[in-house]
């Protein structure tokens, strides 16, 4: 069995197999051992009893250190101890894989997360990384849910591209050219026509433009898969590999997006912290202290809808100074982001009715650029001068 089954079941006195790794292995003088186990279902361990009357007692179990692989076959029983609520009396102890004590890299203390990027192979192993697993898991399978149970069509777009999707960040290149060496033509740019697709190809960026087309003849849909950004920018909000959900709706309006946006983010929450209350709990603790606080409040909050030039107009009389400064036409950068929703609104948001120039593909955009305007990211009638902004 699981040992997440076993923890989620009142049923004890029945007799059952458990799999999985040690964490660690406390000796009684009372002639039995203490085995913690954990299998990787569920963030909680199930504590063994091995009696010093098992055959292998002195060959194997008391050679079982951390990391070690065991099989362990008993009754489940209600525990003695507090901290758990069901342990394994065992009536035999099977070792799967030894492992030395001096050589597993492992151990019951806190480990900064640069150690384990070292550790890759033995990481999945610590409490972080499985939580990180099954919250990540659980998260997935709502997403799909969600849209699966409103009708929604899964579509499985390109991760090789020639698009770069409405200009949204750096690519990657693929090509199977000689990169020391590549053919060359009579001007010295790079022969494409020899590469494996006979242009130049790129990791995508996003799914959107060719989902889109599935939208107009299939009607509500979305993309849920792996997208890729050569930026080189080191920070907690930059990624070079992620998973991306977009979802097109056919025959829908601005409300509609909002209110599909709304339900699909609490819906995914609420999903994700029943399947996982013990990572999330962990994670509260340990990692980001008022996150279950902050997902009650995702939950319970109706979200507040404030239109672009509003939120400019609320950022300009916050009195506040900003490293990027504020102004109709620029982008909302984080630290706006964090005032609206943390201190002013002290709720989520969602801003609407953006300038078109923003957007990648606005024409008046590209006329700047091509115009050589002091900033890509006025429009036309913002960098003429213009005050009314567009909607």
């Amino acid at each position: 069995m699981r040992i997440a089954d076993i923890i989620a079941s009142p049923a004890v006195n029945y007799t059952t197999t458990v799999k999985g790794w040690v964490r660690t292995r406390r000796d009684s003088k009372g002639g039995f051992s203490f085995i913690e186990v954990n299998d990787g279902s569920c963030f909680e361990s199930l504590q063994i009893i091995a009696p010093a009357a098992l055959p292998n007692y002195d060959k194997d179990v008391l050679k079982l250190y951390t990391g070690a692989s065991v099989a362990a076959t008993g009754t489940i029983v209600a525990s003695q101890g507090a901290e758990q609520a069901r342990e394994l009396q065992a009536a035999e102890v099977i070792l799967i894989g030894a492992v030395e004590p001096t050589d597993y890299p492992l151990f019951k203390q806190r480990m900064s997360l640069d150690h384990l990027r070292g550790l890759a192979h033995l990481r999945p192993r610590t409490n972080t990384f499985g939580a990180l697993t099954r919250v990540r898991n659980a998260a997935a399978m709502a997403i799909h849910h969600f849209f699966q149970s409103r009708g929604f069509l899964w579509i499985s777009t390109p991760i090789i591209t020639a698009s770069d999707c409405e200009g949204a960040g750096e690519m990657f290149q693929v090509t199977t050219l000689d990169i020391a060496n590549p053919p060359r033509l009579p001007d010295a740019q790079v022969n494409y026509a020899e590469d494996f697709f006979g242009r130049p190809a790129y990791l995508t960026v996003s799914g959107q433009l060719a989902v889109e087309n599935y939208a107009c003849a299939l009607g509500n849909v979305y993309t849920f898969g792996p997208t890729f950004r050569a930026e080189n920018s080191n920070t907690t909000r930059h990624l070079s590999e992620f998973w991306m959900i977009e979802p097109e709706l056919a025959f829908a309006d601005l409300d509609d997006d909002m209110r599909v946006a709304e339900e699909f983010v609490k819906e995914v929450v609420r999903a994700t912290r029943a399947a996982c209350p013990s990572d999330l709990a962990f994670f509260d603790q340990r990692v980001q202290p008022g996150l279950l606080q902050m997902l009650d409040a995702l939950e319970t909050s109706t979200f507040e809808h404030v239109s672009y030039s509003a939120a400019i107009a609320l950022l300009e009389a916050s009195g506040k100074t900003w490293e990027f400064p504020v102004a109709w036409g620029n982008d909302l950068q984080a630290e706006h982001q964090h005032y609206l929703t943390e201190e002013h609104f002290k709720k989520p948001i969602i801003v609407h009715d953006w300038p078109a120039c923003i957007k990648p593909l606005c024409w008046c955009r590209a006329l700047a650029r091509s115009l050589a305007a002091a900033s890509a990211r006025m429009c036309w009638r913002c960098w003429t001068g213009a005050s009314a902004p567009w909607a």
